[in-house]
C-alpha cells in the first residue's frame, strides 16, 4: 500500500465513492452525505485533487443510445518488444476511437484492448485497422454477450 493510501479514512472514501457514483453532486450535497461542514468538505477534496486521486469528472454516456452496440475486448500478442515498435503501435491504437481502455499486460499475451463499436462490421473495420503493417503474432477478439458491472466505485481498502 502506498503512504497516500494510509492516509485515507472512511469519510474520504465516502466522497470518493460518492464522485464516482455521481460527479454532479454539489459540494453542499457532498457534505451533508458525508456529515462535514462545506469548508471541511471542500478541504477534502482539494487534498484529494492536489494529492492527484480526484482527476477530473465525466458523464458516464449509454452506448447503445449512441449506436454501439458490441463490446468487444481484444487480446494481441506480437513479435515485437523494441520500444520504436512499441511507440508505433500505441499511436496505432490510440487513433482508433472505438478503443476506450487499452493494457501492456503480462502472461500469454502482450496487450488488452477494449473496444465499443456499432457491430460485427465495426469491429471488422477497426481490426484491419490495427493489423495493418504491424506484424502481430495474434489477435484474437472476446465479446461481450451482457454487461453484468461497470465502472464500480474504487476505494482504498487499505
Amino acid at each position: 500500500m502506498n503512504d497516500q493510501a494510509k492516509n485515507f479514512d472512511e469519510i474520504d472514501n465516502k466522497l470518493l465513492a460518492l464522485l464516482q457514483r455521481d460527479a454532479s453532486l454539489s459540494q453542499r450535497e457532498l457534505a451533508e452525505r458525508v456529515g462535514l461542514s462545506q469548508n471541511a468538505c471542500w478541504r477534502r477534496l482539494t487534498r484529494l485533487t492536489e494529492a492527484g486521486v480526484l482527476q477530473g469528472s465525466r458523464a458516464r454516456i449509454d452506448p447503445v443510445a449512441l449506436g454501439l452496440q458490441l463490446t468487444v475486448f481484444i487480446v494481441i500478442r506480437t513479435r515485437h518488444h523494441d520500444d520504436a515498435w512499441a511507440r508505433r503501435f500505441r499511436a496505432r491504437i490510440e487513433a482508433q476511437p472505438e478503443i476506450v481502455d487499452f493494457h501492456r499486460i503480462g502472461g500469454e499475451w502482450d496487450y488488452l484492448a477494449k473496444a465499443v463499436t456499432t457491430g460485427m462490421a465495426g469491429y471488422d473495420a477497426l481490426y484491419k485497422r490495427l493489423i495493418v503493417d504491424m506484424d502481430l503474432e495474434r489477435v484474437t477478439g472476446v465479446f461481450s454477450m451482457e454487461t453484468i458491472f461497470e465502472g464500480r466505485p474504487l476505494v482504498s481498502t487499505g
